[in-house]
């Protein structure tokens, strides 16, 4: 599968936050977030592991109860089941990983 760049395909996810498939396999899916300045991700968790990697801006992140400040460049791993969450505290893109995969944030036909 391939992936081609575009303003096209974001999805709401909560207030401030948009979401994008990128691309997805039987194992894994790739998901494009953009999130604005103020945005609140509240703390959930779900089964699936997760992989991220800030590309810009600035959010103070959870994970099981152990808060970090993310600057562009810097990663993180959310074992399946841990709880997170969010704070957006500028502007910015986050390239996430999920395995397995999400079938909920699959692009509906």
């Amino acid at each position: 599968m391939f992936g081609k760049s575009g303003t096209d395909g974001y999805l709401p996810a909560v207030e401030g936050i948009e979401r994008k498939t990128l691309v997805y396999g039987g194992n894994t899916l790739m998901t494009e977030f953009l999130l604005k300045k103020g945005s609140l991700l509240p703390l959930h968790a779900h089964p699936q592991e997760q992989t991220g990697y800030l590309v810009r801006g600035r959010i103070r992140l959870v994970i099981a109860g152990e808060t970090r400040e993310m600057l562009p460049g810097d990663s993180w791993c959310i074992p399946g089941g841990a709880e997170h969450g969010a704070e957006v505290l500028q502007d910015s893109v986050a390239i996430e990983v999920f395995s397995p995969r999400r079938d909920d944030y699959l692009p509906q036909e």
